[in-house]
């Protein structure tokens, strides 16, 4: 397929720029893809979209403070790194900026010295990696040293680092924020489980690979960066029990989606385990495992709007963002939300 065919119109003025209060108050598109049908709804009304029995799939990754700035030790130079994944202990994937300033064994400066870092090797990518010198604990200096790495496309200032946190995060480890879980209160997921729908925690540390643009005109040559996963014995055995039952799952995310359908067997069901992916999902691919997806508005010519358009069928998507763009809907990380039954 053609990068030109996942291109769509949309206005600037169209990005959020901030979260909408409360968390639940985003406007939800709802596209049913049997009948083609496109309903507008608040993302509060979800218990009532849903059915008894239904199963949720959220990721419970947690975004860290992964934007250090800082100077180069022999010249003073600004620096500013951001933290892909973890390699090792000390070590990290990193994107830096400007990169052509720093060479190899060169170091940086973060916090007055509080942090150093070493860089190791320039990756084929132009990523790096780099090896990380502190006292104490890693994530603490991080958490002091360290802000939060919104996308560039938001320019406002975030006045509460926590909206960048789903409510269920837990564990950190991502450089973004799995985003359609961001439209979720602590009210809400309890209106969820009243009404009988399951939610079940899985994890994949986002990296940019996801994020980053697709480069080639013939999308089949994409390749995406590997992301870090792990999913419980416990909740391999919730999801394939609705399987087996017949029940909907239903995840919340793109990220949610790659991780099942990493783990996904040709019979629906998953196994437990924990490892990297890279599996890159476009029209062609046959879901084993998503039955129904939450997502939010994304990039044009994007590999989120490709794995979309693999769930509900091009035609249908292109068809609903150009609605969405005609209806004002908001788009990205702080934006509304779909759901794709």
């Amino acid at each position: 397929m053609e990068l030109s065919d996942f291109d769509f119109y949309l206005p600037q003025e169209l990005i959020a720029q901030h979260p909408v209060e409360p968390r639940d108050s985003s406007r939800l598109m709802v596209v049913n893809r049997a009948s083609g049908e496109i309903n507008h709804h608040i993302f509060h009304e979800l218990p009532n979209l849903l059915q008894p029995g239904d199963v949720l799939v959220v990721n419970n990754t947690r975004v860290i403070p992964a934007r250090l700035i800082g100077e180069k030790e022999e010249t003073g130079a600004h620096i500013e790194c951001l933290l892909l994944k973890r390699v090792e202990r000390d070590v990290w994937e990193i994107l830096i900026k400007p990169g052509k300033r720093l060479k190899v064994g060169q170091k940086v400066s973060f916090g007055g010295g509080r942090l150093i870092g070493e860089l190791l090797e320039i990756l084929p990518d132009g990523n790096r990696k780099i090896r990380f010198f502190y006292e104490g604990i890693f994530e603490a200096v991080l958490d002091e040293l360290g802000n939060m790495p919104l996308p560039p496309y938001i320019t406002e200032k975030l006045e509460n680092k926590e909206r960048y946190q789903t409510v269920y995060a837990k564990e950190n480890g991502s450089a973004a924020a799995p985003t359609a879980g961001l439209h979720f209160t602590r009210e809400l997921m309890d209106q969820l489980r009243q009404k009988g729908i399951e939610i079940v925690e899985i994890l994949l540390h986002v990296g940019l690979g996801t994020f980053r643009p697709v480069k080639v005109e013939k999308i089949e040559e994409h390749e995406m960066h590997s992301e870090y996963y792990r999913v419980s014995k416990e909740a391999a055995e919730r999801i394939n029990r609705a399987k087996q039952e017949g029940r909907r799952v239903i995840a919340v995310g793109t990220t949610a989606s790659r991780t099942l359908e990493s783990i996904g067997q040709e019979n629906g069901l998953i196994q437990a385990g924990e490892g990297w992916t890279n599996i890159f999902i476009y029209p062609g691919y046959s879901f084993k495992v998503v039955d129904a997806l939450i997502t939010n508005f994304h990039f044009p010519k994007s590999t989120l709007v490709m794995l979309v358009s693999a769930l509900a069928g091009r035609d249908l998507i292109m068809k609903a963002y150009a609605l969405a763009v005609q209806e004002r809907y908001r788009f990205y990380s702080f934006g509304d939300a779909m759901l794709i039954l």
